[in-house]
């Protein structure tokens, strides 16, 4: 009995296993055939994207180009200081006092011209007291003088009368000293300023009432490093060009040198007289200032949006012949990346000292989209800026 049921259950059994491994084996082909999918999409992906890229670097690029030449250079020493009036104060009062009278608008004004009174009735009542009593020590001294002589008096009484006459004019002096600075006047000829003040307003000593600036001539104050000290002289020439009123240059001589070197910036303050005549130069305007320095040096000279920098230095795209036709069968230059030294910048140019022969052509502009070999298309129809003293201009 116990044989029989054994029969039994293996003979039951069979036909499970064979489902289970036919579904088994189906599962396996599936993931194979799942795998095998995934294989060739990547395979074919990464064809097609270096299919894509050997294209795109294949294809030429635009830039615009010029050649490397050979300029006279005058060496010049460049700074941006500050224009500063020949005379400028802001005026105050010493005293003070309520404001009678503002006698002045903006503009010219004149060496000793009234610009504000303060009231000054109970100084004028004063300095009338002390007047009269001067007057009465002069008269006590008169007449003691003349019994002197007489020797109806002593020495004495009229040697005290001169003191006392003396100490009543001082007394005057002193109080004609204070009503006169309540009356403000300008110390010297100039351009006055903008005021706040108004007649009633209360002054205190040192309130500013308004600026006055002597433009002609004005000063421009720079600083210079250290090194270039041996090329600064006395009533050296020099060129500044405040950016104002859209004007050229103006010329100036080198009037002071600091003798004291600032041990902070190792750099010397250097003054020079400007010309004015027209007094559109303003003190506090910033100055672009170039001194010539020494004599006129050749240089090797690109435009300096033909150098590309990075962490081993400076490079220029030079353009060579090329060798392999387009698909076009036309034969375009290429693009080669070669190391320069760049020396001293003049404006939009600069200085090429090693690394560039002369007479070659060099990339101003595309760079970006440039590797070695890469064809290039030439055009020139807009190239960058390449002027030795550019200005700005009004777009």
């Amino acid at each position: 009995m116990t044989t029989t049921t054994t029969r039994i259950t293996t003979t039951t059994s069979a036909p499970g296993n064979r489902r289970l491994r036919k579904r088994m084996t189906v599962m396996l082909i599936l993931i194979c055939l799942l795998f095998g999918l995934l294989v060739a999409f990547n395979i074919v992906k990464t064809k097609m994207i270096a299919k894509y890229m050997a294209t795109y670097a294949n294809a030429p690029v635009t830039v615009s180009a010029t050649r490397a030449t050979y300029q006279t250079w005058q060496p010049r020493i460049a700074a941006v200081g500050n224009i500063r009036a020949a005379q400028g104060v802001e005026v105050t009062t010493e005293v003070a006092g309520l404001v009678r009278q503002v006698n002045f608008k903006s503009g010219e004004v004149k060496a000793g011209q009234v610009l504000v009174r303060l009231t000054d009735d109970a100084d004028v009542a004063q300095l009338q007291s002390l007047k009269a009593a001067a007057d009465l020590a002069q008269t006590i001294y008169n007449r003691d003088k003349a019994q002197y002589e007489f020797k109806a008096i002593a020495k004495a009484t009229l040697d005290a009368d001169a003191a006392d006459l003396r100490g009543k004019n001082a007394q005057v002096a002193q109080q004609q000293a204070v009503l006169d600075k309540k009356t403000i006047r300008a110390p010297f000829s100039g351009r006055l300023g903008i005021t706040k003040i108004n007649p009633g307003q209360y002054l205190n000593p040192g309130d500013a009432i308004v600026t006055l600036q002597a433009l002609e001539p004005v000063y421009a104050d720079f600083h210079v490093p250290q090194e270039q000290l041996g090329k600064l002289a006395l009533g050296q020439a020099i060129t500044v060009d405040s950016g104002a009123h859209g004007e050229k240059t103006r010329l100036g001589t080198i009037t002071s040198i600091d003798p004291k070197v600032d041990s902070a910036t190792r750099q010397v303050q250097v003054e020079a007289r400007v010309d004015n005549h027209d007094q559109k130069l303003l003190p506090g305007m910033y100055a672009n200032v170039e001194i010539e320095a020494g004599t006129t040096e050749r240089y090797l000279t690109l435009p300096q949006t033909a150098l590309t920098y990075n962490s081993y230095g400076a490079t220029v795209f030079v353009v060579k012949p090329g060798t392999q036709p387009d698909e076009k069968g036309k034969v375009l230059p290429v693009a080669e990346q070669v190391f320069v030294t760049p020396g001293a910048t003049r404006g939009d140019q600069v200085a090429i000292l090693t690394g560039v022969p002369d007479d070659t052509q060099v990339v101003t502009s595309g760079q970006m989209k440039l590797k070695n070999g890469t064809q290039l298309l030439i055009d020139n129809s807009a190239n960058p800026a390449n002027d030795a003293n550019p200005t700005p201009q009004d777009h």
